[in-house]
C-alpha cells in the first residue's frame, strides 16, 4: 500500500490542470507508471504549486486509508439489495481493492473491488460509455472470468445501475468458482457490449373480448402479439402472450404486455410476470383484476427491449484476486446432520466467512426441498436464506452482523412453510372429460381424501384443463397426463396464482372424450417449522 500511495503523490504532485484527483484515471495510470487521458496518449506534467499539492496529497492519503475508498465513492446499495453480506462487508472497508480499467471502442470497464473468500468470487465493476443517449441497460454476448489455464468460469450478473452524476453503469459479477490457493492470477472478460433501450409499442386489446387478438408489430425485431384471455376465480383474469421475434438478436427478456390508466399510470398485476422463451418468441403469463383492464380510459401497450447498438469488441483485466481480505471470521464445519423428516437429506457442510453462510445439502436420491422458506438463527440475529446454482445448497446473506464472533455465535437452521409433494399412480382411478367442446364443462373427483373440481374446454384447437380444490390445504395439481398406449403425455402447464387453481394444455387436441391423470400435486403445511441447532456457541 505505502507503494502505491507513493506513486498517487508523484502523480499528483506533478499536475498542475486537475483541480479535484479523477480516481478512476489515476488507478490505471498506477498500472502504467504515467497519466494517461481518454485518448491514451499520455499527459506532458508541468509542476504546480506546493501548497495546492499538500492539499490534494493529503486527501488522497486519507482516502487511501480506506482498502475500498473508490468502490465507496459509487451507491450500490440498491443494487446488492439480495447481496446484503457483500454490502456489508464494503461498509466495513472489507474486500479488495482492484481499481484496472480498460477502454476500447468508446466504453470504459473498470473493476472496483473484489470479494473472494471459500464461498464465492464477487467483483463490482462499472462501465463508462462515450454516450449513453437513449441508453436504459447494457448486456454482454459474453462475460465471465478465465483462470491460469485458460478455463472460462461462468458466473452470474444482475441489471445494471446508472449513475446520471458519474455517468457510469454499475454492475457486479459473481461466480461459485473459488480459487484453490489463497492468490490467483485471473482474467475477467467481456465481449460484444450491447445498448439496450426499452419501447413502448401501442396495441388495440379488447379486455371484452374472449377471442384470440393477433397485433403485428414489425417493428424493432419484434413480429407479432397474439393474446389469449382467462378468466381466474376472484375477479382475476389470465392473459397469456404470446410473442414472435423477427431479429434474432433481440434480447430474450423485458418482453411484457402492460395496461395503462385513464390518469397514466401502469396498472398493477395480481403475480408477478412468468416467461417462457424459445426460439424465435417467448410466452408471457400475466394475472390482472378483470375490472382494472375494463376501466374507461385504460389503453394497453407491449413493452420490450431493443438493442440500439453492439460494440463488438472484448474487455479483459488481468488481476491477481487474494482471499486475504476475507480469510478472518471463515471457518468450515462438516456436519452430516439429517434435515429432519426429508427424505434422504442431509445437511452435509457449512462454510462460514464474512459475506455469507452456506449450506451444502446432499442428497441419497434428488428430491425438491419441501420448505419454501429459510432463514439463519445466529445468536438470535436472522439471515434470510435463498438456493441457488448447483444442486440444492441453501445461502445466507451475513447482515447485521460483527463478523469477528461469528465462530463463536450459536447458529440454528430455521425452515418454515413446507409444501410436500406427491406423485399419482397409474392405477388411480382417472378422470373422465367426455363431451369436450368449447364449452365450459366440469367434473369432480378426489386423491388422498382432498377434493378437486376440473374445468375443461377447447380453445383455438387446444385442451385446457383447469383445477381447484376447496381445501385450502391442497397446494394444487402440479401436472397432469393421458395415455397414448403406453405413452404418457404431459399437459404444459399454463398458470399458478395463490387461489391453488393451476391450468395445464394439451396443443391441437381433437378428441371427443379423454381419461386423465394426476402426474404430481402438492400439500400445503404453511405453519409447519423445523429447527436444526448446526453449531452450539463458545
Amino acid at each position: 500500500m505505502e507503494r502505491i500511495e507513493n506513486k498517487v503523490k508523484n502523480q499528483m504532485k506533478a499536475s498542475n490542470n486537475i483541480d479535484y484527483p479523477n480516481f478512476d484515471q489515476m488507478w490505471s495510470s498506477i498500472q502504467q507508471d504515467e497519466l494517461k487521458v481518454a485518448g491514451g496518449e499520455p499527459v506532458v506534467l508541468r509542476p504546480r504549486k506546493r501548497k495546492r499539492f499538500a492539499l490534494v496529497a493529503g486527501l488522497s492519503v486519507a482516502l487511501m486509508a480506506t482498502p475500498v475508498y473508490a468502490a465507496l465513492n459509487y451507491d450500490w446499495s440498491s443494487m446488492l439489495s439480495h447481496r446484503e453480506g457483500i454490502q456489508s462487508a464494503l461498509e466495513q472497508g472489507l474486500g479488495q481493492t482492484i481499481e484496472q480499467s480498460v477502454t476500447k471502442d468508446g466504453v470504459t470497464l473498470t473493476v472496483h473491488t473484489a470479494f473472494v473468500d471459500e464461498n464465492r468470487t464477487f467483483l463490482l465493476y462499472s462501465l463508462k460509455p462515450e454516450t449513453f443517449k437513449d441508453v436504459k441497460d447494457i448486456d454482454f454476448e459474453v462475460i465471465g472470468l478465465k483462470d491460469s489455464k485458460g478455463n472460462f468460469i461462468e458466473g452470474n450478473y444482475g441489471q445494471h445501475k446508472w449513475d446520471e452524476k458519474l455517468g457510469v453503469f454499475q454492475g457486479y459479477f459473481e461466480t461459485d468458482w473459488v480459487a484453490e490457493g489463497q492468490m490467483t492470477d485471473i482474467e475477467f472478460i467481456m465481449e460484444n457490449i450491447q445498448f439496450i433501450d426499452n419501447k413502448k409499442q401501442s396495441i388495440n386489446y379488447n379486455p371484452n373480448d374472449s377471442t384470440t387478438q393477433v397485433f403485428p408489430i414489425q417493428k424493432d425485431g419484434v413480429g407479432s402479439v397474439t393474446l389469449q384471455s382467462f378468466e381466474q376465480a376472484e375477479g382475476k383474469v389470465l392473459l397469456k402472450s404470446d410473442v414472435t421475434f423477427t431479429d434474432t438478436e433481440m434480447p430474450y427478456r423485458g418482453v411484457e404486455f402492460e395496461a395503462i390508466n385513464n390518469v397514466g399510470e401502469s396498472v398493477k398485476q395480481v403475480t408477478g410476470t412468468s416467461f417462457s422463451y424459445r426460439d424465435g418468441g417467448a410466452n408471457i403469463s400475466q394475472i390482472f383484476k378483470s375490472d382494472t383492464l375494463r376501466e374507461e380510459g385504460t389503453k394497453f401497450q407491449l413493452s420490450y427491449d431493443h438493442i440500439l447498438e453492439t460494440k463488438e469488441s472484448t474487455w479483459n483485466i488481468n488481476m491477481n484476486l487474494s482471499k486475504k481480505q476475507l480469510e478472518n471470521a471463515s471457518f468450515k464445519q462438516v456436519l452430516d446432520i439429517p434435515m429432519g423428516d426429508v427424505p434422504n437429506t442431509k445437511i452435509h457442510e457449512m462454510k462460514v466467512t464474512p459475506t455469507q453462510v452456506r449450506l451444502k445439502i446432499t442428497q441419497e436420491d434428488y428430491y425438491t426441498l419441501p420448505f419454501r422458506e429459510y432463514q439463519l438463527d445466529v445468536g438470535g440475529t436472522l439471515l434470510k436464506g435463498y438456493s441457488m446454482g448447483k444442486g440444492q445448497d441453501l445461502r445466507f446473506e451475513v447482515k447485521g452482523l460483527d463478523v469477528a464472533s461469528l465462530a463463536n455465535q450459536p447458529i440454528t437452521l430455521v425452515a418454515k412453510h413446507r409444501i410436500d409433494g406427491f406423485y399419482g399412480d397409474e392405477n388411480d382411478k382417472p378422470i373422465r372429460l367426455t363431451d369436450i367442446s368449447e364449452k365450459h364443462q366440469t367434473t369432480t373427483s378426489s386423491i388422498a381424501g382432498y377434493p378437486i373440481s376440473w374445468t375443461y374446454y377447447l380453445k383455438d384447437n387446444n385442451l385446457y384443463v383447469e383445477t381447484l380444490s376447496s381445501d385450502p390445504t391442497f397446494e394444487g395439481v402440479d401436472r397432469t397426463y393421458y395415455l397414448d398406449g403406453k405413452e404418457q403425455i404431459l399437459g404444459e402447464p399454463e398458470s399458478y396464482d395463490e387461489s391453488n387453481k393451476p391450468m395445464h394444455v394439451y396443443e391441437n387436441f381433437d378428441k371427443k372424450e379423454l381419461d386423465i391423470f394426476i402426474y404430481s400435486y402438492g400439500i400445503n403445511k404453511p405453519n409447519e417449522e423445523l429447527r436444526i441447532p448446526l453449531k452450539s456457541g463458545k
